[in-house]
């Protein structure tokens, strides 16, 4: 990818108050810290239902966030047809939020479309980001720890960024 190019990611999980936040913000500081910023110009976090919108992040995912000092401010929102035009990227949790994108896709849409773990370089973790929502805090920090394993992982790859 050339210096001059800019990319938009997007992700996305069932309400957007657990995992897909937790993304946003993980690969925001991951960026940041890296000085990327002017490479990835625009980074935001969807749910492909409805439940939360207006809503704060759950609890368990800000108190997840503040304990590794990774900052974390973000309200609910739904994934519309005009984020498929947006984005270059609209990264998903799970194969139900996966099949979900696949049906909003509109025919226009240039975004890449997919999984958030299919950018892993390991096999450290599984592909899937569970939905932490029903359990204890440790989903909570899984996702952390994949969300940061992951967002690695993509920036090594669309960037040729290696981050240790």
């Amino acid at each position: 990818m050339s210096s001059d190019t800019s990319i938009k990611v997007a992700f996305v999980c069932l309400g957007n108050i657990c995992r897909s936040p937790m993304a946003e913000a993980v690969f925001r500081k991951i960026v940041n810290e890296n000085k990327l910023a002017d490479t990835v110009t625009y980074i935001d976090s969807f749910g492909t239902a409805g439940y939360h919108v207006g809503d704060r992040s759950d609890s368990r995912t800000i108190k997840t966030c503040k304990n590794h000092d990774v900052p974390i401010n973000h309200r609910g929102q739904q994934i519309k047809s005009k984020h498929f035009t947006e984005f270059d990227y609209i990264l998903c949790m799970d194969d139900s939020n996966l099949y979900n994108l696949k049906r909003l896709k509109p025919k226009n849409s240039t975004a890449v479309v997919g999984m958030f773990g299919e950018w892993k370089d390991s096999d450290s973790f599984d592909t899937v980001i569970d939905d932490p929502y029903y359990g204890g805090t440790d989903g909570f920090e899984t996702c952390y720890q994949q969300c940061v394993s992951f967002s690695k992982a993509f920036l090594k790859k669309e960037l040729g960024v290696n981050i240790p």
